[in-house]
């Protein structure tokens, strides 16, 4: 098992609450959604294996990452808590919800469905990342600038820059396990769960009114799976409603 890098953003003596951020991002997305959730829960982000400064590990896929949470929180002696997970993250979530409902006191998935993706924008972000010559890069600007041959959006070009760092040479190199990464997308596009699976405590479902990951088509599915699940949708956001939405996103993970 990958032993995860953590983050502790405040709120110690409060209920734990951990984390989970999406593909190609790592515990730093969620610092100021986090940090204002600290007024309700202990808040604590993990970078998932292969991102962040979490290790980097050969193999890839949601059951070793349920495996790596539980050995997380067997570390810092932690039964339970709330389970945030965003987009791959979230699917994390769902599986770790219905392989282990005693750990869960409360399941928050964001942005994401119980269901089979196929994601052509990934796969051009990935070809971007890869074929990205770092010999001879100047710096994250110029990396964004060669990455517009493929992605358009200005926003998520600085967002794949992030994996990006400089060692003590002055050399760059990438934070994530790219490799590693890129063969095992196929495999966290797929659906997480099996068609028997059930999870029948608290769950939140947060989606974004333009995000075409959880559409209110998807609904039914989460109700099969999480019966108990309560539905939001939060107007004017996009697939990262922490970020689009702060404000709100907040209210509805806190019930306010």
């Amino acid at each position: 098992m990958a032993d995860l890098y953590h983050v502790d953003l405040g709120g110690a003596g409060q209920p734990p609450l951990l984390v989970l951020h999406g593909m190609l991002g790592s515990s730093r997305n969620w610092q100021s959604a986090g940090r204002e959730l600290t007024q309700a829960y202990h808040v604590i982000a993990l970078d998932a294996r292969n991102h962040g400064r979490s290790p980097h590990e050969p193999v890839m896929n949601y059951e070793l990452m349920v495996a790596d949470l539980i050995q997380w929180m067997d570390k810092q002696g932690l039964a339970q808590a709330t389970i945030v997970g965003h987009s791959m993250g979230g699917k994390t979530a769902m599986l770790m919800a219905c392989q282990h409902p005693e750990r869960i006191q409360r399941l928050v998935v964001v942005d994401i469905a119980p269901k089979d993706y196929f994601w052509p924008a990934h796969r051009e972000e990935f070809a971007a990342l890869n074929e990205l010559n770092l010999s001879n890069l100047i710096s994250r600007q110029d990396a964004e600038e060669r990455f517009s041959t493929r992605i358009s959006n200005y926003g998520l070009r600085k967002f794949l820059s992030t994996n990006l760092e400089q060692d003590k040479a002055g050399a760059w190199r990438w934070v994530i396990n790219l490799p590693a990464l890129t063969a095992a997308l196929p495999v966290m596009e797929k659906n997480c769960l099996h068609s028997t699976d059930i999870y029948r405590g608290p769950a939140l479902f947060i989606a974004g009114a333009n995000s075409l990951y959880l559409p209110i088509s998807d609904h039914e599915l989460v109700l099969r799976h999480f019966p108990l699940a309560r539905l939001a949708v939060i107007a004017d956001s996009g697939h990262n409603p922490h970020v689009e939405q702060r404000a709100e996103f907040v209210r509805q993970l806190l019930g306010v």
